[in-house]
């Protein structure tokens, strides 16, 4: 046999097994394997009710949940989602349970964050990767999947309590406490949750706990408050707030919707230089009982 013919020949290991011959005798029993499931965080921008014609609807955060129709945590609310087939894409599964959910295609879609805690689900070990949506909320209608109760929207709020910043001989340690609060119409649900960097020469380890949880299921408290976090940053330097707006906006509602997910009040002037180059005026007008007409805009895509 020359050198050109064992060129070809099948690389073997140690035991004198080609891949194929390796494959084929493989017993996927040798290990455990976790399940493996995906959570949805499906956000819009909703409008609270308006106390009187002439003021303008404040708008609140929305967060869909549905309530547990099985153990465990019978009766809980949960973010809406389900287990990965085994011939099934992660992401593949994320659009599966969003459409599912709410009827929806075509959305803005993120992965999160994969959620490994050895015990954050009593039936048995699940790893679980999480999917923020974001989508106007007249796109909406929402719905409860077979394992569900119910499906009901929840305002979100997101409150810092307490920061501590601590040094130690090379570096510091910053301990953060929020405070999550989800409002529905008939009850509250809350969670606290804790993040603690430790940062050093060059490095920077984070840790995430849920300390308590009330009315939520599982870890699903910490996932919310991530969420939540990471849609805040976003917004500084991305686009990311125009998917929750209709094509059609004035620069009132978009402001509004900023201020929602900043959670503070913002300077008008400021505001309308900071974005003057990501809308497109058009000569459409919006006319409503008690004020003046107010140009709508659009979201300049390129």
């Amino acid at each position: 046999m020359n050198s050109k013919e064992l060129s070809h020949e099948s690389p073997r290991d140690k035991r004198g097994l080609t891949e194929e011959e390796f494959l084929s005798a493989y017993n996927p029993a040798k290990y455990e394997r976790p399940s493996v499931t995906v959570d949805m965080l499906i956000f819009t921008v909703r409008e609270r009710e308006k106390d009187n014609y002439r003021k303008l609807p404040e708008k609140a955060l929305s967060l869909l949940l549905i309530q547990r129709g099985e153990h465990p945590y019978l009766g809980k609310w949960a973010l809406p989602g389900g287990f990965v087939g085994m011939e099934e894409n992660l992401e593949d599964a994320a659009l599966r349970e969003l459409e599912e959910e709410t009827g929806l295609k075509d959305i803005y879609l993120e992965q999160l964050y994969t959620w490994g805690d050895v015990g954050r689900d009593a039936r048995t070990r699940v790893i679980s990767t999480s999917y923020m949506a974001l989508t106007d909320s007249k796109s909406l209608v929402p719905k409860a999947s077979d394992d569900a109760a119910k499906a009901a929207w929840f305002t979100a709020e997101l409150k810092l309590k307490e920061e501590k910043k601590e040094k130690y001989e090379n570096g510091y340690i910053r301990k953060q406490t929020y405070k999550l609060i989800l409002t529905g119409e008939q009850e509250i649900l809350s969670a606290d949750y804790e993040i603690t960097k430790t940062i050093g020469k060059g490095t920077i380890h984070t840790e995430r706990k849920l300390t308590e949880s009330d009315g939520l299921a599982f870890d699903h408290g910490k996932i919310i408050a991530y969420a939540i976090d990471r849609l805040r940053s976003k917004v500084l330097y991305t686009d990311i707030a125009f998917h929750l707006m209709p094509d059609y906006f004035t620069l009132t509602e978009l402001q509004q919707v900023y201020e929602v997910l900043l959670d503070k009040e913002l300077l008008k002037a400021n505001f309308r230089r900071k974005i003057a180059d990501m809308v497109l005026e058009t000569d459409e007008y919006r006319t409503d009982a008690g004020h003046r007409p107010s140009k709508l805009y659009q979201f300049k895509r390129y």
